[in-house]
């Protein structure tokens, strides 16, 4: 099963035997073995036994709490990984020195090469698509990035190649009841950055989870820069994973009309733009369904799933650091 998320307000979730027990208005709704899950997702308000609570820390389960829309509120979490050393190469290589240069490098080549073979895939698929002009944009933007040795500019890189994906983003959309003019957080305020945002608050937890269990203290990252409570390394790593994740999940979940307008509810005071209960699930389904999916990895050359693929790249990027290996390889797919 991987992550359970609840989403049911109010439920209670307790522990019976070796089982979590989630229960509403009285009812079992979900009744799940504890060896099954890796993570605990909660989206709006649930109470939480102390047995349970002690089960999910014993068993280095975390626990996640977000809003209904997915915006983070906390996390409960075992004792950090006793693995100093880790934690130490990391701390060593913080600022501008020479390994965080070549790691936000990697990180920026990783996100910026799977948007762009994500554009070459989706203009192959469709005969009448054109994205010549952006995948040759980001083209521009992906060739001065191994020769960039500064971190600000290779934010700038980041920021235009964004910039060019975004920029199509709506050509990719099949579904006519949707559009996307560009990218706008904080709140979200139409279905497809609704989608997008509530999307990346999923992987960013479970990415988190994986920084964690290679040892890493998530809050101190390298791309993104140091902000109380937010966990950078976790935002850095999660780059990659970006576009072969959730913009897959959200095309997806659009052009296969597994969502629909009224799908969507908007709040009145800060127009945030929010899925509705039942439709939420859906997307989590596909999500997980995602996360789960199967594909060979380029630099270890077997299958895995991309849960496996996020604690896969913590430990590739903690040999590098910790000076195993020569270079950190991101995960680029085509």
């Amino acid at each position: 099963m991987g992550t359970l998320y609840i989403t049911q307000d109010d439920a209670f979730i307790g522990k019976i035997d070796e089982r979590l027990h989630v229960k509403f208005d009285k009812k079992t709704i979900l009744d799940v073995p504890l060896i099954k899950i890796d993570g605990v997702v909660v989206l709006g308000r649930a109470t939480v036994s102390p047995a349970a609570v002690n089960e999910l820390l014993e068993r280095q389960i975390p626990l996640t709490f977000l809003t209904e829309t997915g915006r983070y509120l906390g996390r409960l979490e075992p004792e950090v990984t006793k693995n100093i050393f880790v934690r130490k190469a990391q701390w060593q290589a913080a600022g501008d020195t020479a390994q965080a240069i070549h790691v936000v490098q990697g990180f920026v080549r990783g996100k910026l090469k799977n948007y762009r073979n994500t554009l070459v895939r989706r203009q192959r698929e469709c005969n009448n698509l054109d994205l010549s002009a952006s995948i040759e944009r980001l083209d521009h933007v992906i060739v001065p990035i191994d020769s960039t040795q500064n971190i600000d500019s290779l934010r700038g890189l980041e920021g235009a190649g964004s910039a060019a994906y975004f920029g199509c983003f709506n050509q990719m959309i099949r579904n006519t009841g949707f559009t996307f003019t560009k990218r706008v957080r904080r709140p979200p305020t139409d279905p497809v950055n609704s989608l997008l945002s509530f999307g990346y608050s999923l992987l960013c937890h479970d990415v988190q989870s994986a920084v964690n269990i290679a040892g890493f203290d998530s809050y101190l990252g390298y791309l993104h820069c140091d902000r109380y409570g937010r966990p950078s390394l976790a935002l850095d790593l999660m780059e990659e994973f970006r576009p072969l994740v959730v913009d897959a999940v959200v095309l997806s979940a659009l052009n296969k009309q597994f969502l629909k307008v009224e799908d969507f509810v908007t709040e009145p005071l800060s127009g945030a733009v929010s899925l509705t209960n039942e439709p939420r699930k859906t997307f989590l389904r596909l999500y997980g369904q995602k996360k789960l999916s199967e594909f060979k990895h380029p630099v270890l050359g077997r299958k895995c799933t991309y849960q496996e693929a996020f604690e896969l790249q913590a430990r590739l990027l903690a040999k590098y650091l910790m000076g195993e290996i020569e270079k950190y390889p991101p995960l680029v797919l085509k």
